[in-house]
Parts: structure tokens; sequence; C-alpha cells
């Protein structure tokens, strides 16, 4: 990414609507995978460590960066144990196995997306999860996919395709951010249209603003385990080893159509 993009990610982290709503998402749709009580959990491509606080509940978790920007960052929040890694041939951590494998918008900035995927399932216990999101709808490409240095946004076909390639099962796929969505996206098409330049910065809303941003974006927490949601900003699936046998049943959404 930009290094301008860890800059204000960095900043904005802890509190801007878009990363509280998800992390209340991820934790609820997290929480639905049977995960031992001591998980071992991965966040491969941590950026400024937003993620890490949501993942430590679920168990211990090592994190991986590969920008020297954003790695200090993760470091210094003093909750996982953070090293320097490149999807898909430098993953660090030895031999260590891991329940849980988190890729929360990574594939989208990787060339070789099916190879880091099929990298990190070596990573995976046999028992293991990964769970993933990405930007969907590549019609809704925009200046901050620039600034995010985007190789792609996905549409659902792609991303399917992508996992199956892999080597992977489908246990939950949904759209989500999907209440915002109609807003953002006549925002960018009319943007588009009447060629009106882009802000590719992530600025923080009023006050009020962004707790009601937040509200309507992390309500999706209550539907997606129990539907999948048929548009969106962007995408989830939780996946495992297709190899894998003998796995216990998800208590969250099964794959939409």
């Amino acid at each position: 990414m930009d290094p301008k993009a860890y800059e204000q990610m960095a900043g904005l982290e802890d509190r801007h609507w878009w990363f509280v709503g998800r992390r209340q998402i991820l934790s609820r749709v997290i929480a639905g995978i049977p995960l031992p009580p001591s998980a071992c959990i991965l966040e491969a491509g941590c950026g400024s460590g937003g993620n890490l606080e949501m993942l430590s509940q679920f168990g211990q978790v090592w994190a991986m960066e590969r920008s020297e920007i954003a790695l200090p960052l993760a470091r210094a929040r003093g909750i996982a144990i953070v090293e320097e890694g490149e999807l898909p041939h430098r993953i660090p951590f030895g031999s260590q196995q891991f329940d849980l494998i988190a890729l929360l918008d990574v594939l989208e900035h990787l060339d070789e997306d099916t190879a880091a995927l099929e990298a990190l399932i070596q990573r995976l216990k046999p028992s293991g999860y990964m769970v993933i999101t990405v930007p969907a709808y590549p019609w809704l490409w925009s200046a901050h996919d620039e600034l995010n240095h985007h190789k792609r946004r996905y549409t659902v076909a792609q991303l399917l395709s992508l996992l199956k390639s892999a080597g992977l099962q489908i246990h939950t796929f949904t759209f989500f951010n999907s209440f915002l969505f109609p807003l953002a996206a006549g925002i960018r098409l009319a943007q588009k249209i009447l060629r009106l330049r882009e802000s590719p910065d992530l600025k923080m809303p009023p006050l009020w603003l962004n707790q009601l941003l937040a509200e309507i974006f992390a309500a999706e927490a209550y539907l997606i385990p129990k539907f999948s949601l048929p548009f969106g900003l962007s995408l989830l699936a939780v996946a495992s080893p297709i190899a894998a046998v003998g796995r216990s049943p998800l208590k969250i959404a099964p794959l939409g159509n």
C-alpha cells in the first residue's frame, strides 16, 4: 500500500466507523466457528494491527506484515507475536500450525492470490479454518483502490473460483457492508458519470455521523450468522481445506447463491 494509506489507517483504525463495524461483524462470525479454547490464530497481512485485539478474544495471536511502516505500529500494540513476512513465499513462525487464519482485505493486494492461499493452507491444522474478506464489484473501482495499491476487486464468481482452485471448501459465503451499499455505490457512480475528482483519503466524519454509520454497518452482524446477504461493498468467506475430514458443523450462514 501507499505509505500515506498506512499512516491514515493507523490514525483511524480504532475509531473510524468502517473498521469498527467490520470488527463487530468479524467477531460474530468467528464466534460461530468451533475453535478450541486456546486457539492458535494467524493474521496474514495485519497492517497496523487494528484487528489484533478482536482476534485475541479467541486465542493466542500471531501476525505477519510486509510493510516496514506498519510492522512497528502493529508490534507496539503488544497484543500479538508480530513478524515481518510476505505472501506467498515468506511466511514466518517456522512450522507453527494454526486453528484459524484471518486474511482480511489482503488478497486484493497480491499478484499471486491463488499461491498465497495454497501457502496458507499448509499452515492450517487439519481442523483449521480461514476467514477471508475482499472488496467486491470491479465496477466500484475508485481512487481509494488506487491509493491502497489494489490489484483487483472481486466478483462472486472470481472469489468462489479462487477458493476452490486453491483447495478450500466453503462453509460461509456472503456479501457484507450491504446496508450502506446503495449510498456508497450511488456516490461512486455519480463521480464516474459526472467525472468528479475523487478524494482517495479516508477521513474521520463528525462524531455523531461516525457513530451512526458504525451502528448501521455493525447491525449486519446479527444477519450474517443467519443469511447470506445478496449484495454489498465487500465479500466474506469462511473456508477450510478440502482434504480435512471429521469437521464439526459451523453455526453460521450457509453458502449463498
